[in-house]
């Protein structure tokens, strides 16, 4: 592994759930949302990930803590695009809760993380 974000825990769960936005979208968002919630959860999903890889090869903790604010409220964001889902009956309240736990627990995660580096 050549990069440091490629060791971290919370990385390769931001890019399996965003790997899972990405399919439940695909399979469940009706088409005329595709330019609006479908663009914006998914965007939100994948910007955890990233955000995670960004922040980890910086110059320093600081900077790193900074990005996974970035990720930290991305995912945030994740989880408010769920409730508008589920309020607009494109998601069921079974794989509403699966992903907002999967969600909570990659947030306390994060949390965690930042947390170590202070």
């Amino acid at each position: 592994m050549a990069f440091k974000f490629e060791k971290l825990e919370v990385w390769k769960i931001a890019l399996d759930l965003s790997d899972k936005i990405d399919k439940f979208t695909i399979e469940n968002f009706p088409k005329h949302e595709i330019y609006i919630l479908t663009s914006q959860i998914k965007r939100a999903a994948d910007s955890v990930a990233l955000n995670i890889a960004e922040g980890s090869t910086g110059q320093s903790d600081k900077e790193f803590n900074r990005f996974l604010g970035f990720a930290l409220r991305s995912g945030i964001e994740v989880v408010s695009c769920l409730f508008i889902a589920r309020n607009r009956g494109y998601i069921d309240q079974e794989k509403f809760k699966t992903l907002y736990d999967q969600y909570e627990n990659l947030t306390i995660k994060i949390q965690a993380l930042r947390r170590s580096l202070r």
